[in-house]
């Protein structure tokens, strides 16, 4: 929430609404439940029971309007606001509410008052710290925030209340939030076993001598998967957890067809940038020609227009050239034309209007007060008055530090490095532009008052530049042939799946028909209880695959009825699969038991060929491969040379003697033969307190996280959204 902004009205001090761990846990209210309509879903469940859709546009409505008030107050355009972030953070407010109320978790008034205001052993909370700082000391004032709530909390303003009661919610339920969470890492423990376990494992050191044979070596194309051989294996392997549907699921197989310029259409798009150029350098209006012939409309003549390479960390977004065209423009002399040049997908031509020549450098010291609040700028004009005198050039970053409202550059002295005069405001630009270098002086703005030193004035050659920007896209004719060729390959495939019985088959035929002309179908699977896709540019396409995916009477064969369009690309999709949470049929998990099943008979291929030999060496001769040496840990399952192996790493710790050679095991990466030419027992240890502390600590890093996910999971929350969205489940 952004709660300092409310309080103390500065837009430096806005919180974004969904910004960290923790905060994103409070953006939630509390669960009361849909009520009152005939759905099943709504916009989701969580411990079976459907969220209320009223209270999550709340916060949605709440997040939005913090957003915008943020963008506006820094004078910027508001970004879109992250929905499963809200999401998220309401479905966690749900599931955290009730351990509270489980625990009978609660904060009394006299305990919110001493978080909120840092006493009874609270320390002051950092947000609120920075937000009400004595001008004179520096540090905190709780007598500024009480008397900043009592303004708000009698205000006859309903907004300015309300501000003061989200503002109270969210810190009411942050504390309670901090209070779970210690009580859970009370709970965190390491017996002195696990700490002796921790201690052998990272210290028994075992020397070994291998011999390795990988299966990349045999090509997967030499092992036959006929269909029986492979339901048998399933059959065999069915219960093994690996395969198990973890969660119900579809998944759809697309290819695209991008929609892309012809030669011909380039070959008329370069003789219409060549003409452009031209015309650009003979041009008496720049403004005009801009804004007749540019995809970019914009125009202006002065040093707003200052563009730099698209490396300079301090470029503003679009106003950048290429970083390799450096040299050029900065070499150009006014009135010359460079270009056409690509940029970012784009043909620019640019003109060069002037040069900016100057790069300044300045720290300040901001005393804040809005110009409107006379009261405000009296009393920082007071504060201007006294310090000036005081500072110099020795003690500039000490007043900083002390004084300073701008959170931007109080951790560098209060300074700004190499800016453009336009990136500032007016006032301060000015000073910094025309006031001698070390100079030591002050300035009013919107903000409120600026103590400022120069520090360092540069030459430099930025371009300042007129901009006519096109893009090279498809003509009509070359659109009108492109829809032809993917209705006709919609045609084709339809054509023919449609004479097939089986409904595997048809996904086998489709991948086959895709691959002969020269396409790839990629599978992409849909959770049910949590439908998203990623890859495309529009919500329309995400909308159609959703639809088609899990329309009435939906099933595995299905083909799109018509292609689907993502902004530059058609989009040809069928259902390969509809999968249902636990026990696996063959169709579901065939390909991982294909993969697996050519693994095990490269495994048992190998071993067979290690059958019989008595050394190493002689092993590593008929398999013409390397005797390899490493030493190995319990704790860090790697065997140097070969990979991560903590199957076959903890076969050699379970009990093989020094001197002793394995059977064969089968891990990883393929089958390895081991002997066990010496052991390094762990040194004693008095104790094995080192370990127990990094595990304990270890443990209380993670227990937040692991917590939250484990509760997610135990409400087996449903994300209907989409779904409720698309009218398909509601």
């Amino acid at each position: 929430m952004a709660i300092i902004g409310k309080i103390r009205e500065k837009s430096w001090l806005m919180l974004v609404l969904v910004g960290g761990a923790l905060l994103a846990f409070i953006l939630g209210d509390y669960y009361k439940g849909a009520g009152g309509n005939d759905m099943e879903f709504g916009y989701g469940t969580v411990y079976g029971e459907m969220v209320n859709i009223d209270e999550f546009n709340s916060q949605l409505a709440l997040a939005e309007e913090n957003t915008r008030r943020q963008a506006e107050q820094q004078g910027q355009q508001p970004e879109p606001v992250d929905r499963d972030a809200v999401w998220s953070s309401f479905v966690e407010s749900i599931v955290l509410e009730k351990q509270y109320e489980a625990l009978g978790i609660n904060v009394s008034d006299a305990e919110f008052e001493s978080y909120l205001y840092g006493r009874d052993g609270f320390k002051v909370l950092p947000d609120l710290a920075q937000g009400f700082t004595d001008s004179i000391t520096g540090m905190f004032n709780d007598k500024l925030l009480q008397s900043r709530i009592e303004e708000m909390e009698s205000s006859d303003d309903p907004n300015v209340q309300k501000q003061w009661a989200d503002s109270k919610e969210y810190y009411t339920k942050r504390r309670m939030q901090e209070k779970y969470f210690e009580i859970l890492n009370q709970g965190v423990y390491v017996t002195n076993l696990e700490a002796k376990n921790e201690y052998l494992a990272q210290k028994e050191v075992k020397s070994i001598s291998f011999v390795f044979k990988r299966y990349s070596e045999i090509k997967d194309e030499s092992i036959p998967t006929p269909d029986a051989k492979l339901r048998a294996f399933f059959e065999e392997h069915k219960s093994e957890k690996k395969y198990e549907n973890k969660q119900s699921s579809r998944e759809i197989k697309f290819f695209d067809i991008f929609i892309e310029p012809s030669k011909k259409d380039s070959n008329e798009f370069n003789k219409m940038m060549a003409d452009l150029k031209t015309k650009f350098a003979t041009t008496k209006n720049d403004s005009l020609f801009v804004m007749k012939n540019s995809d970019m409309k914009g125009f202006s003549s002065t040093h707003l227009a200052t563009f730099k390479s698209d490396k300079d960390e301090k470029a503003r977004q679009g106003m950048t050239y290429p970083s390799f065209m450096d040299t050029i423009f900065k070499s150009a002399k006014i009135g010359d034309i460079v270009g056409p040049y690509e940029d970012n997908g784009n043909t620019r031509i640019a003109k060069i209007l002037d040069f900016n020549k100057n790069s300044l450098t300045a720290r300040h010291i901001l005393i804040a007060a809005q110009k409107t609040d006379d009261a405000a700028v009296k009393k920082a004009k007071k504060l201007v008055d006294s310090l000036l005198p005081l500072i110099n050039t020795a003690n500039f970053e000490e007043y900083v530090t002390r004084f300073t409202e701008d959170p931007g550059s109080k951790d560098k002295g209060g300074k700004y490095e190499d800016f453009m005069d336009y990136e500032m405001v007016p006032e301060f630009s000015k000073f910094a532009s025309e006031e001698p270098i070390g100079k030591i002086g002050y300035v009013q703005t919107d903000f409120g008052f600026h103590i400022m030193e120069n520090i360092e004035r540069k030459e430099i050659n930025a371009p300042v530049l007129a901009i006519v920007q096109k893009t090279l896209k498809p003509s009509i004719e070359t659109v009108d042939s492109k829809d032809k060729e993917v209705y006709d390959m919609l045609f084709e495939l339809d054509e023919k799946l449609s004479k097939k019985t089986d409904l595997y088959a048809k996904v086998v035929l489709f991948d086959t028909i895709v691959s002969r002309a020269d396409k790839f179908a990629r599978p992409i699977t849909i959770m049910d209880d949590a439908p998203k896709l990623f890859g495309f540019t529009s919500k329309f396409a995400e909308d159609k695959l959703l639809q088609l995916a899990y329309k009435e009477g939906a099933q595995v064969g299905d083909l799109v009825s018509s292609p689907i369009k993502d902004k530059n690309r058609y989009i040809i999709a069928i259902v390969s699969a509809i999968k249902v949470k636990g026990a696996p049929t063959y169709e579901d998990a065939q390909v991982a038991i294909k993969r697996d099943y050519i693994e095990d008979v490269k495994a048992k291929r190998i071993t067979s060929q290690m059958a019989g030999v008595k050394s190493l060496k002689e092993l590593s001769t008929k398999l013409k491969v390397e005797v390899q040496k490493a030493e190995i840990t319990f704790a860090n399952p790697q065997i140097t040379g070969a990979g991560y192996e903590p199957e076959v790493v903890g076969a050699l710790f379970s009990g093989l003697k020094d001197g002793a050679r394995s059977l064969p095991l089968k891990g990883k990466s393929g089958v390895y033969v081991v002997q066990i030419e010496q052991t390094t027992k762990a040194p004693a240890a008095a104790n094995y307190m080192v370990e127990k502390d990094q595990l304990l600590s270890t443990a209380k890093n993670s227990a937040q996280g692991s917590a939250r996910s484990a509760l997610i999971k135990q409400a087996e929350v449903v994300d209907n959204r989409r779904f409720f969205e698309n009218n398909i489940r509601r």
